[in-house]
């Protein structure tokens, strides 16, 4: 819009324009009073995404301008649903007083609003970390830094490839921010990074991105000379140019000061098993494959944490389980103490109950935006470490004994609070009362006078009542007129005559006397004054407790901690899990071990407990069995409880011996990715050289079903060469669950490779699955039958079987293969496969069965003997 265009509009459109033209890419909300207004394109995408009115206002031109808004306190509603679409939102409030001010009231933008950078819980996942994520790749490894807004997490690291994958499934960032001069190559790779991993893209200037630049923004911030005290001795590495934007980033989006970020921490996979997105997807870690609910996920099922801080630390160890046996037996010496102290836990227990989640409140007040009830509740949980502290006197365990001794109750910060603002304190400053009497001479002195002057007008209410003779008279206030007194048209003619008039109602008269707008300066500019000065006490107090925020972020951290080892605890206790044995070696032994997630949700006693034995010398176990008898279900609980035993917790068994894997690879379901032409067999294949190609002897390796998306003869012969590759270079721990029976034969070639099966029973025509794991190959599937308990016609099960039984005959000749060092047997004996249903008709045996043997002569019978033989070799 053109200058001599935006003159046609009013002061306050003019300044629309002005913010608009800043921002031509977000959705400017623009305070206009105690609505937020937009106008034009964003009016139509307001109105759109929240299902409200679009009107008018005015005129651009010959054409009405488009409108919609929404009152201001319907904010945190309305902006969720807004982030939630992908908009970008910039809030431009008014920052003076509509009554003071001289022309339009001024307006500036207070914030930005992206999915990364929301800080308010009800645009949050409690139990889940919102982190924004920073890329800034080079020729040789890829620069990324994270921060979690609202707790004050910052971190810096420089990410290989797949390292920069394990990350991004780790942390599931809502918000990728990369530079904005980017060539073409780095600007596929983040769109591919925001499809994939279902994250916003956010363009930040190029020059944040300046080594210099971005050095700069990190020492400005941190007041420091050099970051060499974070653990950075390099100051020229990526992953510091990837910083520095992303906080030049956060403080042009929050407009604060982000005092809660007080630290920015260097970052190691070193200690910790990488999870592809594969193995974190099949496992259901934290999310269900189909609807990709938090429900029935191993989370799900572990999480008894009481705050929502524990819940996301939680979330995270599970994304991360250690590979360092001494940091592993160290949680689990805790989680033992407090399981076998049952005291102890309860104190603890009852200290977390309802505790409000002190990271968050901490990252507000480092953001600035805490309200007066944030402060309290602040206050409050801080009020209970403590609490916590005396329940943890006494621990033997070394990380109890580190939690306890860090623990900091921030005293003087929850004494300022107390002694600051009263205990239950309006929702907005703007209502007054946050401020307790005594805190403040000043502010006491000006609530003295509202309080007087109040009581002045009541007097002088009474006293005009007496002087008039008029007990009917009334003082009333209006905010155009001030104070008043008013009188019916009955008594008009008793007024006095040093009353002024000052409006004529239909049934009432209003006046003024100077005595009543002296007492009316006294009183408005008392409450007025009180309630400015209380907003500056009030912002002071936030900017000196936002001064604690890294204390208060430690011991919420740790906090967080008690609270996952205590909820192991629980959990261990409650549902009769085991300590797990941690080992050196490459063993991974369990006993009558229980799939956590199917424990809860199948109804008592169904959960049929199994055993694994992949010893060193013999890590490949081949699983064959019937189709719906549980295979899937018994590799995925192999992996979930190594998974589990590193994370820290115990495990649902009666006994683990584990020595300590270095990665989990999973192979199991089927998907395609068809916006990069990718077929399922083709994402079978490519998840399938991963893990070849990255898997080492101490890794845990679980397939299903590879091969299974190609032809039978493509298949069998992939699934061959996968496992005589995994038992013959790799030697690593892995669960093999296939119906190719042909890999069976395996096993007496490779010493290292073991059958396993899946019982069943029989009794004529039908199976019972009976869920169990055991030695020996299997040459059934059954899948006929599965197909029947699904409901599929009868007329096709019986159809199924007659083609079959003709398959199976017409491929006799094959029967009388052997395996041999090239390659399998490719087909299973037919008579075992037809036990299960009706046989073919058998001309040899139907011709036997006619055989007259009593009349017929010697010679004859013997003839016909010899040619059923021949024919029954055929």
């Amino acid at each position: 819009m053109s200058d001599a265009d935006d003159k046609q509009h009013t002061p306050a459109m003019r300044q629309y324009h002005s913010v608009k033209k800043r921002y031509p890419d977000a959705l400017l909300l623009f305070q206009m009073g105690d609505f937020y207004e937009t106008f034009h394109e964003d009016a139509q995408k307001l109105a759109s995404t929240l299902n409200i009115t679009l009107t008018t206002r005015g005129k651009d031109g010959d054409s009405p301008i488009p409108l919609a808004g929404f009152p201001i306190k319907a904010m945190d509603g309305y902006l969720h649903k807004l982030v939630a679409a992908g908009h970008r939102v910039v809030v431009c409030d008014q920052i003076e007083d509509p009554k003071t001010a001289k022309g339009v009231v001024k307006r500036d933008v207070v914030r930005i609003v992206t999915p990364g950078t929301v800080i308010e819980d009800s645009l949050l996942e409690p139990g889940r970390e919102n982190f924004i994520f920073c890329l800034a790749p080079t020729k040789e490894s890829y620069g990324v830094a994270w921060v979690e807004l609202t707790t004050g997490q910052f971190v810096a690291f420089a990410a290989t490839e797949d390292e920069l994958a394990t990350l991004l499934v780790r942390l599931a960032p809502a918000e990728i921010v990369v530079s904005d001069g980017q060539d073409g190559r780095v600007k596929d790779l983040a769109a591919d990074l925001g499809r994939k991993y279902e994250a916003t893209l956010s363009p930040a200037p190029d020059w944040t991105f300046a080594p210099k630049h971005a050095l700069k923004t990190l020492k400005d911030h941190f007041g420091t000379a050099s970051l060499g005290g974070f653990g950075f001795e390099r100051e020229d590495g990526p992953e510091l140019r990837a910083a520095g934007a992303l906080l030049a980033y956060l403080k042009e989006q929050q407009r604060a000061g982000l005092t809660h970020i007080g630290k920015l921490e260097p970052y190691s996979l070193a200690s910790t098993i990488p999870l592809d997105r594969a193995t974190v997807a099949a496992l259901e870690i934290v999310e269900t494959m189909r609807g990709r609910a938090r429900s029935h996920t191993l989370l799900w099922a572990l999480d008894q944490c009481r705050t929502s801080m524990g819940s996301r630390l939680l979330r995270s160890w599970l994304l991360a389980p250690l590979r360092d046996a001494k940091l592993i037996r160290m949680r689990h010496g805790a989680v033992a103490e407090l399981a076998g102290g049952t005291k102890r836990r309860e104190m603890i227990r009852e200290v977390l109950e309802g505790l409000n989640d002190i990271e968050r409140l901490a990252g507000r007040v480092g953001c600035m935006r805490a309200t007066p009830r944030d402060l309290v509740a602040l206050a409050a949980s801080l009020a209970r470490v403590p609490l916590a502290h005396n329940a943890l006197a006494g621990v033997s365990n070394t990380l109890l004994d580190e939690i306890s001794r860090r623990l900091d109750p921030c005293a003087d910060v929850v004494e300022l609070i107390q002694r600051a603002v009263n205990d239950d304190p309006p929702v907005t400053l703007k209502e007054g009362g946050v401020i307790r009497d005594g805190f403040n001479a000043g502010l006491d002195e000006l609530r003295s006078m509202t309080r007087d002057g109040r009581r002045y007008i009541a007097e002088f209410q009474a006293k005009e009542q007496r002087e008039s003779g008029l007990p009917s008279l009334k003082v009333g206030y209006t905010s155009v007129f001030g104070y008043y007194l008013e009188i019916t048209n009955t008594h008009k003619d008793k007024v006095p005559q040093h009353w002024i008039r000052k409006q004529t109602l239909k049934n009432a008269e209003r006046y003024i006397t100077p005595e009543l707008k002296e007492i009316e300066a006294k009183v408005l500019n008392a409450e007025s004054e009180a309630l400015s000065l209380e907003q500056k006490l009030f912002a002071q107090l936030r900017e000196q407790i936002a001064t604690h925020a890294a204390r208060m972020a430690t011991t919420a951290r740790l906090l967080a901690m008690l609270d996952v080892l205590s909820a192991f605890a629980d959990t261990a206790v409650a549902r009769n899990y085991v300590q797990p044995d941690i080992t050196d070696d490459a063993d991974l032994m369990i006993a009558d071990g229980r799939h956590p997630v199917l424990e809860l949700t199948l109804a008592g006693g169904r959960v049929v407990p199994n055993d694994c034995d992949l010893a060193t010398l013999q890590p490949v176990m081949l699983i064959t069995g019937p189709n719906m008898s549980g295979k899937s279900t018994y590799i995925r609980m192999v992996a979930l409880l190594s998974l589990m035993a590193q994370a820290g917790s115990f495990v649902p068994a009666t006994s683990m011996r584990l020595g300590v894997v270095d990665r989990i690879f999973t192979r199991i379901g089927s998907s395609d990715e068809i916006q990069k032409g990718s077929s399922t067999f083709m994402v079978e294949m490519l998840e399938t050289a991963n893990i070849l190609n990255n898997a080492s002897e101490r890794s845990l390796i679980v397939l299903d079903e590879v091969g299974r998306g190609t032809s039978t003869f493509d298949g069998v012969s992939i699934a061959w060469a996968i496992t005589e590759y995994l038992a013959t270079r790799l030697n690593a721990r892995t669960l093999f669950a296939t119906h190719y029976h042909e890999l069976t034969q395996l096993a007496s070639r490779l010493t290292n490779v073991r059958n396993f099966n899946v019982a069943v029973r029989e009794w004529g025509d039908e199976i019972v699955f009976l869920h169990k794991i055991v030695e020996g190959a299997s040459d059934r599937s059954y899948g006929i039958h599965v197909a029947k308990l699904a409901g599929l016609p009868s007329g096709v099960i019986e159809r199924s079987r007659e083609i079959l039984a003709r398959l199976e005959k017409e491929t006799d000749a094959l029967e009388s293969m052997t395996a041999s060092n090239d390659g399998p047997k490719l087909k299973r004996p037919r008579k075992v496969q037809l036990a299960l249903f009706t046989p073919a008709e058998n001309s040899v045996m139907k011709a036997l069965e006619g055989l007259d043997v009593d009349n017929l002569p010697p010679e004859v019978l013997r003839a016909e003997l010899t040619r059923l033989k021949a024919l029954a070799k055929q």
